[in-house]
């Protein structure tokens, strides 16, 4: 199946330069590839256009203003004839191969919405906890969740097209979308076994520019995860990296459990479930 993927930027050179000579390693990976700046000020622009080549790319853009990750994705997904569409963050190392693998699976299994590689570490992932969202389509297993981190991921055109556009903003995340997709039947998750992809501004990661409260307010206005939880200091970031795991991990696959009373009831069984359950339990969660 033919894929278009789009490379959002957004300052941050340090990473870009790590992120596109990892996607391009595989020569094997049959995409095309379009590198989408969003007004970046440091030397990313000059970067995309006169360093980085490859017969893979087809657009280099250079917006004059900030129209967010969905922005992009808006218009490649809309001007591409690609089967497969898809998105990598300029702050994610994936692994090579996995294209090819999304793209099998979704030959395979009709109504696969998102699937992604798996944006955390190996020692994050504990099997026991999430096995009961673990599942079998014909000869694939997908680790299903109603959303998946927005990076790394292919899903079929015809259902971007079904689904309509993203909100466009600097501010606009990827997870109302998905769950969107989710309520309409689609199967959204992780590809399992596991396919890595390092998320770099993890301040897990050696790569990670976020290791200190300092750094944290130096790249507020840039990183889209500290506006959007209000994260200011290193504490805050790692008690939302820990929450995020925990959901993923346990939290329900089925999407209406995320929407109107529903959601209410979980938020307020999670209060209790903190009072009472160890970090490694999944109980009332």
């Amino acid at each position: 199946m033919s894929i278009a993927l789009v490379l959002p930027t957004h300052n941050r050179l340090e990473y870009t330069q790590k992120v596109i000579p990892r996607l391009l390693e595989d020569s094997k990976e049959d995409f095309d590839l379009y590198l989408w700046d969003n007004a970046s000020t440091d030397e990313t622009p000059h970067y995309l256009k006169e360093e980085v080549k490859d017969p893979r790319i087809v657009e280099v853009v250079l917006s004059k203003e900030n129209v967010g990750q969905t922005g992009a994705m808006n218009y490649v997904w809309s001007k591409t004839k690609a089967e497969l569409v898809g998105k990598i963050d300029n702050d994610c190392l994936v692994t090579p191969g996995w294209t090819r693998i999304f793209a099998q699976a979704h030959k395979d299994i009709p109504r696969l919405g998102a699937v992604a590689c798996w944006h955390f570490f190996p020692d994050d992932f504990d099997y026991e906890r999430a096995k009961h969202k673990i599942q079998t389509f014909g000869g694939h297993q997908i680790f299903r969740h109603p959303w998946v981190g927005g990076t790394g991921f292919l899903l079929k055109r015809k259902t971007f097209l079904e689904i309509g556009s993203w909100d466009e903003g600097p501010d606009v995340g990827t997870t109302h979308y998905f769950l969107k997709m989710a309520l309409a039947g689609y199967i959204n998750g992780w590809y399992y076994p596991l396919i890595y992809q390092e998320h770099m501004d993890d301040p897990v990661s050696e790569y990670s520019v976020l290791k200190d409260d300092a750094a944290i307010e130096k790249m507020y206005d840039i990183t889209y995860t500290l506006r959007a939880q209000n994260i200011k200091t290193m504490e805050g970031r790692m008690r939302w990296r820990r929450a995020v795991l925990h959901n993923l991990l346990c939290g329900p696959w089925e999407a209406k459990y995320y929407v109107g009373w529903r959601s209410k009831l979980r938020r307020i069984k999670k209060r209790v479930a903190d009072l009472f359950s160890s970090k490694h339990s999944c109980k009332l969660r």
